[in-house]
């Protein structure tokens, strides 16, 4: 049962982040905040210009950040995989985000009400 409640609450996820584990990437900390719609970078070094390439092959993020720490919404990236660069002078950092789905906004509708409309 737990497997089934498990695989319904991913299904309301945004995105999902696949991590660089490799060794060399244990510098930067990379994950998305709870409602996982936006990428949290920290480094104790400087993260110098952040990108990423979707399937299509466009450029929907394209930062110059200098800075130890940015947040980056994801909610106007298109829905598939983005292949994220963390470029840190001399090394880049690759990871993924799959963006689950699209950021539409849906309204929950009482029945009574929805029934209400379509008499009138």
């Amino acid at each position: 049962m737990t497997t089934l409640n498990h695989s319904a609450q991913a299904q309301n996820d945004f995105a999902k982040l696949e991590k660089n584990v490799n060794v060399r990437a244990k510098g930067l900390i990379h994950k998305l905040n709870t409602t996982k719609d936006t990428l949290i970078l920290n480094s104790q070094s400087l993260i110098n210009k952040v990108y990423s390439v979707s399937m299509d092959y466009k450029r929907e993020v394209d930062l110059t950040v200098n800075k130890k720490a940015i947040k980056i919404p994801l909610n106007t990236l298109s829905k598939g995989k983005h292949v994220f660069v963390a470029v840190q002078a001399p090394i880049r950092i690759v990871f993924v985000i799959k963006v689950l789905r699209d950021n539409d906004i849906l309204l929950t509708v009482e029945e009574e009400d929805l029934i209400a409309k379509n008499e009138k």
